[in-house]
């Protein structure tokens, strides 16, 4: 459990890919899609499944967010904008193409999700600082 690795990061980030493609992808095989033909009108099962999604992106979401802070959340999702901005401009990805532009948008936030769930890890190989979070003990 202390050995960080490359698989380590890979299970990661495959489990944040999953909780992003399962929320919403552009096959019509997801989430928003499975609710979206039924509100308002939403059944026990749907309730449970968006439950579900909520809590993983609130563990997913709040753990990146603590171990990259603000502003490391900023400087990667503005990188991750830049570089679709590259290929963009390169014409290896056109803007009128929405499938293809959204997979790389979800490739691009799984791979935010798997960056800032490893990221505490990268630190502690490199800086050999452990990130502790701070419990007060009254």
């Amino acid at each position: 459990m202390d050995q960080f690795t490359l698989r380590g990061f890979f299970l990661r980030f495959a489990a944040a890919a999953v909780l992003v493609v399962l929320t919403y992808n552009p096959t019509g095989y997801s989430f928003v899609h499975w609710v979206r033909g039924s509100v308002p009108s939403v059944g026990p099962l749907q309730a449970i499944g968006g439950l579900l999604l909520v809590g993983a992106w609130g563990f997913f979401g709040h753990a990146t967010w603590r171990s990259l802070g603000t502003a490391g959340l900023l400087l990667l999702a503005s990188l991750a904008a830049a570089f679709i901005w590259l290929v963009v401009s390169w014409g290896w990805l056109s803007l009128e193409n929405r499938a293809a532009l959204s997979w790389v948008i979800l490739f691009a936030i799984s791979l935010l999700l798997g960056v800032g769930l490893s990221w505490s890890h990268v630190r502690r190989r490199v800086t050999g600082q452990t990130d502790v979070e701070e419990v007060d003990r009254r």
